[in-house]
């Protein structure tokens, strides 16, 4: 059957004017002129985001720390939180080309590649921006990468810091690979992706927002650190690459047939993997849903560093108190975990192809803050030893 999204005018013209806007207004070269000239002795005295977004803030830590030591919290928040990022970026370049292949075979389906073209383009621009900050802070403050990692495939775990082990690891890998070889050959299958694609985003979305803000709000946007400036040109591309998101799994997939049983299940089996990426909730960093106890060591490393200078006891003494107490960080985690949560379930709720415990996100909903702290004492336990 051939599939003419010519048919659907309404459809097309949306993804006509998402394209030009995003060509339009498209902030690679503003993004890489700034990255050219960041120096992190410019502005290694003041916050780079909203001081709420902070690693560790709202813990033991952040409330013992000096100002001093708050604005490198605040910063090695953007350093961890956009090491995510890239990770799931350079996922993106791959599955989009993927994607493009499975759409591409259809008429009226260039339009969409071309999107996504430019859209990976974007992301290699954001990829580098990122690594190229992080790098430079993390060798002055440490003289070492901590949060940043060599480049990696996009058959690793997306999650950086996952409750994964090698098998785990080695069968996501399969899944992945999979799933790119299908849908590169699967009108459906290469649509879907788009639903995983705009949930994930819209996580980032929530929080993005308000790192964007920063800057948007800064009395003095000229003089503003280049990495809150970053931070915002990246927010507005990936409010076009999710409009594209949007488009293709809410609009595009009404014009193909009704799936089959196996794509059903492939779908749904991609949503439900997107819940096990996000069940849970960090201590360490609000807006990411990393698994702490992988977290550990690098929390270790940065409070025994010059930076805190705390020995292995202290040190340890305070990661208990930080991740196996409640806090007002964990509760400010929690909630954005929830709230993540209710808008998944009002991004997907029109998708009738789907099972009912991923309309509802049950599994994510399963997690509480009880769960984590019983988590967190018993991993910490054997962190200990």
């Amino acid at each position: 059957m051939e599939i003419q999204l010519s048919d659907r005018p309404t459809i097309y013209r949306k993804l006509q004017i998402n394209y030009k806007r995003n060509k339009q207004q498209d902030h690679t070269a503003l993004m890489e002129e700034a990255v050219e000239k960041f120096c992190y002795e410019d502005c290694k005295n003041e916050y780079w985001n909203p001081e709420e977004f902070s690693l560790l803030y709202g813990t033991p830590l952040w409330d013992q720390s000096s100002q001093h030591q708050r604005v490198i919290l605040n910063q090695l928040y953007w350093v961890a939180y956009y090491s995510q990022i890239v990770s799931a970026e350079i996922a993106t370049i791959f599955f989009n080309q993927t994607s493009a292949t499975g759409l591409y075979a259809h008429e009226d389906f260039r339009l969409i590649c071309d999107t996504l073209d430019l859209e990976s383009s974007q992301e290699r621009s954001h990829i580098y921006a990122f690594r190229t900050i992080a790098k430079q802070v993390e060798q002055a403050l440490f003289g070492e990468l901590i949060f940043t990692y060599p480049m990696r495939s996009p058959f690793t775990e997306t999650m950086v810091y996952a409750d994964t082990n090698q098998l785990k690891t080695w069968w996501k890998k399969i899944q992945l690979q999979y799933f790119g070889v299908i849908s590169a050959n699967n009108t459906f299958l290469a649509c879907q992706y788009f639903t995983v694609r705009g949930v994930r985003t819209l996580n980032g979305k929530l929080i993005q927002h308000k790192l964007s803000n920063y800057y948007q709000k800064h009395p003095h946007q000229d003089l503003a650190p280049i990495p809150a400036k970053i931070s915002y040109y990246h927010f507005l591309d990936e409010s076009f690459h999710f409009n594209s998101s949007t488009i293709v799994s809410h609009d595009v997939v009404t014009c193909l047939p009704p799936p089959t049983a196996f794509e059903e299940l492939v779908a749904n089996l991609g949503l439900w993997g997107c819940q096990r990426d996000h069940f849970h909730f960090s201590a360490a960093i609000n807006g990411i849903f990393w698994y702490d106890p992988a977290l550990y060591g690098k929390i270790y490393r940065v409070l025994r560093s010059p930076l805190f200078d705390l020995t292995d006891k202290d040190a340890k003494n305070m990661m208990r108190r930080c991740f196996t107490e409640e806090s007002e960080g964990l509760h400010r985690s929690y909630l954005t975990h929830q709230e993540a949560i209710q808008s998944y379930k009002v991004y997907v709720e029109k998708l009738d192809y789907l099972w009912k415990r991923n309309q509802e996100m049950s599994l994510m909903a399963s997690n509480s803050i009880p769960q984590y702290l019983a988590t967190q004492q018993s991993a910490f336990k054997r962190f200990e030893q």
